[in-house]
């Protein structure tokens, strides 16, 4: 039987994909939790339609991504942590910290989530940060890991 899946299935498929699965499982499984439904012409029409949608949608969030990636492309962000002897940081600076001083200090929104640190940043200095936008779409910002002046 052929069937439209509605959501990524681990092994058979992604969203939108056609896929042959036997009887049993399409009825039993795949149609009742929502995750398929069946290829009639109507619903291969219809699923046309939202695959037109769901790519306009993609191309879109794409563009607005790379707009951001070409605005904080290789800017820096400044980083005021405490450090004892010799540069050593008490603790270390996190994603959040640097999404927050992005946001701060360049006027651009960044999740969390999308800051890569390569290593634990634990020593005054600069370090490039990798951030992942969307599939496909990065840059790079240094931050500065600067002694705060507070005693």
């Amino acid at each position: 039987m052929k069937v439209i899946l509605k959501e990524t299935v681990g092994g058979l498929g992604k969203i939108g994909d056609i896929v042959d699965v036997a009887d049993g499982y399409a009825r039993n499984y795949l149609v009742p939790r929502g995750m398929a439904v069946i290829a009639t012409p109507g619903a291969l029409k219809e699923w046309e339609q939202k695959r037109i949608v769901i790519a306009k949608k993609e191309a879109q969030e794409r563009e607005s991504a790379q707009a951001v990636a070409d605005s904080l492309r290789d800017k820096e962000v400044k980083i005021e942590a405490k450090a004892g002897e010799g540069g050593k940081l008490y603790g270390s600076v996190t994603a959040k910290e640097i999404a927050a001083a992005i946001e701060s200090q360049l006027k651009t929104r960044v999740d969390r989530k999308k800051v890569e640190i390569a290593a634990s940043i634990k020593e005054l200095g600069t370090y490039p940060i990798t951030i992942k936008l969307y599939p496909g779409v990065e840059t790079t910002v240094k931050v500065n890991v600067v002694e705060s002046k507070e005693e």
